[in-house]
């Protein structure tokens, strides 16, 4: 009997044993922590588009000099200044780097006699960062500089081609020794400006037109994303949050760590979570790509972004980003806040994230050729300015105002951007209707026959005399 109960058992447990071998062989494995932490957050929901780093770092003006103190400005998103960045900058090398002063060369000469290209960013942009747009290779010192200006140019009377690119310390100038562009590289980057609006250059460097330029005034209808959407994405655990009314209005959600502000009608949100102090200084590079991924994976992107600001503050990095309509930068007036993205980070750790919950639709529902004043009219409004010191860029661009429920109307302006990183609007453009006797372009009455779009994609191009 006992024989008996022990050859089963055995029988028994060779059984068990081939399951549990089965299972182990066949059953799926149980990957990843069984555990959710608070450095996790939830699985998002797709809002806006994702974009790569290299999609939002790109110049914000690009300056076509003729030689004889002749000059044109392209703008972003235009016809010309994409063949000249994209297909045939982007994909040329520039190597063997050597250090200079900035003053190694009289730039005011070669601005004035020698054809070439400069690319201006309003920013200084990490050299490890514009590796993304450009395909550079350099030293160590040169990776750790920050580049406002690159000036690519044939000298006067030779065959040499000459490529620099300008610290944003303004001290310092780097040539890339083994540069891959020609001589006929340069004249087709000039070609491609010769019909466009001449520019003149004031003292202190602002490109201002010399005749009105051709611009266009959109209305977009819009929606927005829902405020319970956004607090899904931003929070870990959203059941534990609770909303409370804001002394102006605003809604506010909260874990009692985290805060949702959410303002202006629903169409603005300030998200803030705050981080223990850290010790070491911030990498502004290492925060713009925390900056990047954190919009990608919480609300993506409603449109074109332009990075427009990276420095260093008390409470971390400050990184903003610029939204353009088509070709222009959009600037909001007092109290609408619209048209930009802002992050604060600490170490790769986003502290504060402010942005709109707009979305506009795909095509406006009405547009207007509007003409923005150049010549003596724009030089009298610039030098009228009563901040005219501090400004270091003047640019086309529109302005958001809100319409009607759910629809946003875009003016054009000039507008100024001053050393502090501020923009403001200089100058409105002429009445819809309206066109001004010195233009290169052709006269009609858009009021009437609506905007000239002579573009690609149904988008009106600006370039430096306007559309087309």
């Amino acid at each position: 009997m006992m024989e008996k109960i022990k050859s089963f058992a055995l029988v028994a447990l060779v059984a068990l044993s081939l399951v549990q071998s089965f299972l182990l062989m066949y059953s799926p494995p149980m990957l990843g922590a069984t555990v959710r932490t608070d450095q996790d957050y939830i699985n998002t929901e797709p809002m806006g588009s994702v974009l790569g780093v290299e999609q939002v770092i790109f110049p914000d003006e690009m300056v076509l000099h003729f030689g004889k103190n002749e000059h044109t400005v392209l703008y972003p998103g235009t016809t010309f200044y994409d063949m000249i960045l994209k297909e045939r900058i982007q994909g040329r090398e520039f190597k063997s780097f050597q250090r200079s002063p900035a003053n190694v060369l009289n730039w005011n000469e070669i601005r004035k006699n020698d054809i070439g290209v400069e690319l201006r960013f309003d920013v200084g942009i990490p050299v490890e960062l514009l590796q993304k747009l450009l395909k550079l290779k350099g030293d160590l010192l040169f990776l750790q500089d920050t580049i406002d200006r690159i000036w690519i140019f044939k000298t006067e009377g030779t065959e040499e081609v000459r490529t620099f690119f300008f610290s944003a310390d303004g001290k310092t100038v780097y040539e890339s020794l083994q540069a891959d562009l020609t001589v006929r590289d340069v004249q087709d980057y000039v070609g491609f400006g010769q019909y466009q609006t001449r520019y003149s250059i004031t003292s202190d460097g602002i490109y201002v037109p010399d005749k009105p330029v051709r611009a266009v005034q959109s209305l977009y209808p819009y929606s927005t994303y829902p405020p319970e959407l956004m607090q899904r994405n931003l929070f870990f655990d959203p059941s534990t949050t609770r909303a409370v009314e804001g002394r102006n209005g605003s809604k506010i959600y909260t874990d009692g760590k985290r805060g949702l502000q959410v303002q202006q009608d629903s169409t603005w949100i300030s998200f803030t979570d705050p981080a223990a102090p850290q010790s070491g200084a911030d990498v502004l590079s290492d925060n713009f790509y925390a900056a990047v991924e954190f919009v990608n994976t919480h609300g993506g992107w409603d449109g074109s972004y332009r990075f427009s600001t990276l420095q260093d503050g008390l409470d971390g990095s400050v990184v903003e980003f610029q939204q353009y309509l088509e070709s222009y930068p959009i600037l909001s007036p007092p109290g609408f806040q619209y048209g930009e993205m802002r992050l604060l980070l600490q170490q790769g750790t986003v502290t504060e994230y402010n942005r709109s919950l707009i979305t506009l639709a795909d095509q406006p529902s009405d547009r207007q050729q509007r003409w923005l004043p150049g010549g003596s009219e724009l030089q009298s409004a610039l030098q009228s300015y009563d901040r005219r010191s501090e400004v270091s860029a003047l640019y086309p661009a529109v302005q958001a105002v809100q319409r009607e429920e759910g629809k946003i109307l875009f003016v054009p302006i000039w507008a100024v951007r001053l050393k502090d990183g501020s923009q403001h609007a200089l100058m409105d453009a002429y009445p819809a209707g309206y066109t001004p006797a010195n233009t290169d372009g052709t006269a009609g009455d858009p009021a009437s026959s609506g905007a000239t779009d002579d573009s690609k994609d149904g988008k009106p191009e600006v370039s430096g005399h306007g559309l087309g």
